[in-house]
């Protein structure tokens, strides 16, 4: 295990842009799979692999490039390592860039499902502000101690493990699931 993470530090400082976009898009997948299968309880017979596929290209294409986007303009806003600097971040992070990010994720989402857009904008309408609840409960203290413990090139992968689950969640089927019956 340690040789593991020995390689993944060389690549990391060989080609760190390119190692986050994995990071995250391997994330996701992860997290598509756990809600699958421990959420859902949908058994391996009944994974649906098409959505974990969709979801891995969420993680490749906008989750990893655009949190790594982030954290660096985070950076450059908010500089130092403080226990106060971490805490404006978290602040600046939760104020400006959580609430976009989520509304863009769900969106996309949406559009790879194959929703109409009047579908999409239905299933933003019933989703975004559970959501949105759902990140502030779980994010200010995981970004603290985030933006406090770790350094800038690992942050963003603590971000997509932590949310995943919750991304993954807030979609309509999920939320159907754990409704009661009528």
């Amino acid at each position: 295990m340690a040789s593991l993470w020995r390689s993944y530090q060389v690549l990391m400082g060989r080609h760190p842009w390119t190692v986050q976009i994995v990071t995250a898009g391997s994330l996701v997948g992860v997290g598509d799979i756990i809600a699958q299968q421990l959420i859902e309880r949908r058994g391996l017979a009944g994974h649906n692999v098409r959505r974990t596929a969709k979801m891995m290209s969420i993680g490749f294409f906008f989750v990893g490039p655009v949190i790594g986007s982030w954290y660096r303009v985070l950076d450059r806003l908010v500089a130092g390592g403080s226990k106060s600097a971490a805490f404006k971040k978290m602040t600046v992070d939760q104020l400006c860039f959580a609430p976009c990010f989520l509304g863009a994720f769900l969106a996309l989402s949406g559009v790879l499902n194959g929703l109409t857009v009047e579908e999409n904008v239905a299933k933003m309408r019933r989703d975004y502000t559970d959501a949105l609840i759902s990140n502030y409960y779980l994010w200010p203290p995981v970004q603290i101690a985030n933006f406090y413990f770790i350094p800038l090139h690992h942050s963003h992968e603590i971000s997509v493990a932590a949310s995943a689950p919750l991304l993954l969640g807030a979609t309509p089927s999920r939320r159907q699931q754990r409704a009661p019956p009528p």
